[in-house]
């Protein structure tokens, strides 16, 4: 199962879906994939609670130190790769799949490991399955 951020930061940071985010990992019997892009949007996520005073800066270090012990302990790290980018750039290329360049990376890195995609964003969801790679919403 491969982990995008949309799904990490819930575990670190309270919000709506922690709950059923949460239960979904306990409940998981595979190996957990975070890819260090995954792992830079979760720091951006919180960078951006920073910026926007929703966050102190040392609550904001402290979950990302929770965050790198956690991913140590649970996860393992799948490498990008520069076939994953020129994947990712032919799904940016299909208009109707309305994908971001990071998701579009996150569906690529899926597809050439042929992982299941756990993802909250559902137009990554939508993209993902239009590829065929699976996909797991948490709570759906």
């Amino acid at each position: 199962m491969y982990l995008d951020a949309s799904v990490l930061v819930p575990t670190i940071i309270e919000e709506q879906t922690s709950p059923s985010v949460i239960e979904f990992l306990i409940a998981r019997t595979d190996a957990l994939m975070i890819s260090e892009l995954a792992a830079a949007e979760v720091a951006s996520a919180l960078s951006r609670l920073v910026r926007m005073d929703r966050l102190a800066r040392t609550e904001a270090s402290d979950r990302l130190i929770d965050f790198d012990a956690w991913r140590t302990a649970e996860t393992e790290t799948t490498d990008l790769e520069s076939v994953d980018c020129r994947l990712a750039s032919s799904y940016v290329r299909r208009f109707d799949l309305k994908l971001r360049a990071p998701d579009a990376l996150h569906a690529a890195i899926c597809r050439r490991l042929e992982y299941q995609l756990v993802t909250l964003d559902r137009r990554l969801a939508a993209a993902a399955r239009e590829l065929g790679i699976a996909v797991a919403v948490p709570g759906a």
